[in-house]
């Protein structure tokens, strides 16, 4: 079984090139993480160095850098690292894990900092158009729902 034992950041850097106001129309945000280490810590934990990149095309980034501390006790550590040091690729059932972990920890972060430094969220929000909302079908509701 594959689990995330330990998770930590030491680098968050975040820059806004566009002017407050600024219009820049088709911001385009791209995403990535990146292995950029990895070391065996025992028999069954594998220690990595990681990169989250939020690229706003022509308006700035946001990266995160940090370890995280996978448990697999379904492989040898060292055939992993030993593996991605001369390919530079996991076992794809472990980069699943490694990167939804890296993404599911880096993106609250780049919001916040997004929010922060005035770019746009990393993300797609909802948009809630109320004019188009139905009217309820029960007579004794107080007010719209809004989902």
């Amino acid at each position: 079984m594959i689990g995330i034992k330990g998770w930590e950041v030491n680098t968050l850097e975040a820059k806004r090139f566009a002017q407050i106001g600024e219009k820049i129309a088709n911001i385009r945000i791209d995403h990535n993480s990146t292995v950029t280490a990895m070391a065996a810590v025992n028999t069954t934990d594998i220690a990595l160095d990681f990169r989250f990149t939020a690229n706003y095309t022509g308006m700035g980034f946001i990266k995160i850098e940090g370890r995280i501390v996978i448990s697999d006790d379904s492989k040898v550590p060292e055939t992993v690292v030993r593996e991605w040091k001369k390919t530079g690729n996991m076992p794809s059932d472990f980069a699943n894990v490694v990167h939804n972990a890296i993404m599911a920890n880096c993106i609250p972060t780049a919001i916040l900092v997004s929010r922060d430094i005035q770019l746009p969220p990393p993300v797609p929000l909802p948009q809630v158009d109320v004019s188009q909302q139905r009217p309820p079908d029960n007579k004794s509701a107080k007010g719209m729902e809004v989902a």
